[in-house]
């Protein structure tokens, strides 16, 4: 028998086989380099692109420092007994409640301590860390990354952004390089410095996951929002980017257990050089105000006032006498600008309204009615939130139902006087499958509907209102609610009855 190539007697199907099998061991071949390529060990493209932080770390990580605090506090000690030492309970005192000194209960002072971090800003001995890692401190310790320590003396500390501005004596120091916040970009890399736990100056990184995030009761900062690991600790420490620069200062995290979620905030670093600036100068923060409450613009809202889209801040009450007051602006309106600077959501105005001086004389441009306008108004001076209370006085007997789910009455002429207005009417009571966002003890002073606005001042033109108008129409209700006021949107037609 001649011999033939290899392969030539196989039968098609034993052929075929063949070349699947030369197949199959290319693409693993072509699989297991691509793996290898990969591999933490390899200098592929993937290991080439991930950033390096030791030069940072090595460069600024010296003017990064440790601040321990101490609070002086008074503890009441139970007063050692006067009994008998033939009582058998004389025993369980002595052994475990220590006779204090003199008659009666005896105070002793006692010191706790608490740890956070902070950056030298200038080499003569400013730091720049969080208010609350100082708040009531009879005694700030300022700790070096080569184990100097001194004692700082706060000159001034700003709660509503988390700021305080620390000095110690010393010169020459280290400090940091600032960078733009404004310039970053989601997704960038960056990486905070700090002391986590104590462990002093301990390295974190992450991405920026969002910018001008706003946070609830935290109206003044625009943070910015990272997956850098921070932790009990971090406070006050400083947030870098990947030019060394200083852009941000690490202040919150979101947790439910109190460690690090992957959920961490830092005050941008312009927002905190001008408050350190007001704080070097006057040793406190002076913001200015025009005496407005106001609430997010929804979509049902910006429909109900024929706003074209959802944006600005609503106005749902004005300080009588206030600058707003003063300059015309009224309930309902929406504030779309401040000195030309849109307000995108109501979150931005006391941003922007609180970092302009007191007394300036300031633009708005507010949507009235269907229509925008521009109006001036002259700034005062910030001062403290009053908190709302539920209204007060007797419930008056005549009720009035209607198809939005809910029953009003007419206000007593003594409810009127407690909560200072004259007109509205009281929701009594809410059927279950209403879906307004109305409660029982809410005074209804106004409905708006197709940007039209009528003040509400017996149950029973109230429920005329409602009867007269389209079943599937968005109605807006002006709501007194303690002493706060808000808008709430409500479907014409909420379900049968």
């Amino acid at each position: 028998m001649t011999a033939g190539p290899v392969g030539a007697n196989l039968r098609n199907d034993e052929t075929i086989f063949d070349e699947d099998a030369d197949m199959a061991r290319a693409i693993l071949t072509l699989v297991f380099a691509l793996v290898a390529l990969g591999s933490p060990g390899s200098a592929g493209a993937q290991g080439r692109n991930l950033p390096d932080f030791t030069e940072l770390a090595e460069r600024q990580g010296p003017a990064v420092v440790n601040i321990s605090t101490a609070q002086s506090a008074r503890r009441n000690f139970p007063q050692f007994p006067n009994i008998d030492e033939d009582d058998p309970m004389f025993e369980f005192f002595r052994r475990f409640i220590p006779r204090q000194p003199g008659p009666g209960t005896g105070p002793r002072e006692f010191q706790s301590r608490s740890l956070g971090s902070g950056f030298i800003i200038s080499s003569d001995g400013y730091i720049l860390t969080n208010a609350h890692v100082v708040d009531n401190a009879a005694e700030i310790t300022v700790r070096l990354t080569d184990k100097r320590e001194y004692k700082a003396r706060a000159i001034g500390a700003d709660k509503r952004t988390d700021i305080a501005l620390l000095k110690i004596e010393a010169d020459g120091l280290p400090s940091v390089r600032l960078g733009d916040p404004n310039k970053l970009k989601v997704g960038e890399w960056v990486a905070a410095i700090g002391s986590p736990f104590g462990f002093e100056s301990s390295v974190t990184s992450g991405i920026v996951s969002a910018k001008g995030r706003s946070l609830p009761q935290e109206n003044f900062v625009p943070f910015i929002q990272t997956d850098a690991a921070i932790n009990p600790g971090n406070s006050g420490g400083p947030l870098f980017n990947m030019q060394g620069e200083v852009v941000g200062i690490n202040s919150q995290i979101y947790s439910r257990t109190g460690g690090f979620m992957g959920l961490s905030f830092a005050i941008p670093i312009d927002v905190a050089m001008e408050v350190q600036e007001q704080l070097r100068q006057h040793g406190r923060v002076s913001r200015g105000r025009i005496g407005v409450v106001i609430q997010e613009v929804s979509k049902e809202l910006a429909e109900s006032f024929g706003l074209p889209k959802p944006s600005g801040a609503l106005v749902n009450a004005v300080e009588k006498g206030g600058p707003a007051d003063k300059a015309g602006v009224e309930v309902g309106d929406i504030i779309l600008k401040f000195d030309g600077r849109p307000v995108r959501s109501s979150s931005d105005l006391p941003r922007l309204v609180g970092n302009t001086k007191p007394g300036n004389r300031s633009s708005m441009e507010i949507w009235r009615k269907g229509a925008s306008r521009e109006i001036g108004v002259t700034l005062g001076e910030m001062v403290e939130d009053r908190v709302a209370s539920g209204p007060r006085g007797d419930r008056p007997t005549e009720k009035t139902a209607n198809r939005l789910g809910f029953t009003v009455s007419n206000l007593t002429a003594e409810q009127k006087r407690d909560i200072k207005i004259d007109h509205g009417v009281l929701v009594e009571d809410v059927r279950s499958n209403a879906r307004a966002a109305v409660r029982p003890g809410d005074v209804i002073t106004a409905l708006t509907s197709k940007g039209q606005t009528t003040e509400v001042r017996t149950a029973a033109q109230f429920s005329r209102l409602i009867s007269q108008m389209d079943r599937n129409a968005t109605l807006t209700l002006h709501v007194r609610r303690g002493e706060g006021n808000l808008f709430v949107t409500v479907k014409g037609e909420t379900g049968n009855g």
